[in-house]
């Protein structure tokens, strides 16, 4: 016969080697396994929220205006917001919902020319406008990426950072938009959230009828999506900053 004979023990122990690595290798791959996107349809939680920048005739004039004046807390605190994400030069970073390009003008600057921000809209005319403006401040590092109501469409594992200044509740489907925010950030990216402070009894009236929850649940479907809360700052008045990392899974 020519074949050396193997003891039924020796078969027994490498049956349950194999089995133990197999089981092991099953468990690790779970653990890094990410969240699964969700399958369409996913309800739209706030119908009719984007309608005014989803009009052909928008007036990029009229929101420059609007978003950067002085008074609005958000322009007025705007280099401690940028601050608080905590980018570094050389980084990539997503402006999402990044309308007529505060922001991006001003993490473009803190990332250096050797980073990149890429600036994220559902409306193509204030994409135009900040890659206008861009370049007219010499800024070579900023494409302009045009999303949907459902994604990002930012590359995969493509940024650091994901930035969100009231911009979280225009998500008509923040499932499905989180989970192309994961995507796109590399391990360990992180997530700077700027919402406003919605509480019956103390908010606006306004803020009670615009944004649809408050931080409780909006930090429950974010860390839904594969996110940990890491930090949150306390400078702002009319708004709360968390910061968030993404999660191994």
């Amino acid at each position: 016969m020519g074949g050396r004979m193997t003891h039924p023990n020796q078969t027994f122990r490498g049956r349950r080697s194999f089995l133990i690595l197999l089981a092991t290798a099953w468990v690790a791959g779970c653990r890094t396994q990410p969240p699964p996107v969700p399958a369409f349809p996913e309800t739209d939680v706030k119908p009719g929220i984007n309608q005014e920048f989803l009009n052909p005739d928008l007036n990029v004039t009229q929101w420059v205006e609007r978003f950067e004046k002085e008074g609005r807390e958000i322009y007025d605190r705007r280099d401690e917001i940028v601050a608080a994400a905590r980018v570094r030069r050389g980084e990539a970073v997503a402006d999402i919902g990044a309308g007529t390009g505060l922001f991006t003008e001003l993490f473009a600057r803190a990332v250096g020319p050797r980073g990149k921000v890429y600036a994220v809209d559902i409306a193509p005319q204030f994409l135009t406008y900040i890659a206008q403006r861009s370049a007219a401040a010499g800024l070579r590092n900023v494409q302009t990426v045009l999303g949907t109501e459902h994604s990002t469409e930012l590359p995969r594992r493509s940024i650091d950072c994901a930035f969100l200044c009231d911009v979280y509740h225009h998500f008509e489907y923040p499932q499905h938009t989180l989970a192309s925010i994961r995507r796109a950030l590399r391990p360990g990216g992180t997530l700077l959230l700027v919402e406003f402070k919605r509480i019956p009894g103390q908010s606006s009236a306004w803020t009670l009828n615009h944004i649809r929850a408050g931080e409780e649940v909006f930090t429950a479907e974010i860390e839904s999506a594969g996110f940990k809360k890491i930090a949150e700052e306390h400078f702002l008045k009319d708004s709360y900053v968390l910061r968030f990392r993404k999660t191994r899974r």
